[in-house]
């Protein structure tokens, strides 16, 4: 049986009190068969349901930058969430207007 690739469905980013929120629709998958690696800027997700030969690959932008070393992320009922701090920006800059 040859594998299917598919991106997993991100059902939803949300944000919370300084925390980006994203959960993940992976139904089927082992928590053990899933890839998860984040950067700043965003994360890649990969997750094989060997039984099904599916899949799961993609990678994802964020619009802010996190601190993906306080990432925290739990697998329930088929789904994967994850929550992550915004980083703070501590500098500022001043743009000339032409």
């Amino acid at each position: 049986m040859s594998m299917v690739k598919m991106s997993p469905d991100v059902l939803s980013c949300s944000d919370d009190e300084g925390n980006l929120l994203i959960e993940v629709d992976m139904v089927g998958v082992k928590k053990e068969n899933i890839e998860l690696k984040m950067v700043e800027e965003g994360f890649f997700i990969r997750a094989k349901k060997e039984e099904t030969g599916v899949e799961y690959a993609g990678t994802y932008a964020f619009c802010c930058n996190v601190v993906p070393e306080k990432a925290v992320a739990k697998y329930t009922d088929g789904k994967l969430y994850v929550k992550v701090p915004y980083r703070e920006s501590t500098e500022t800059v001043d743009v000339k207007i032409q």
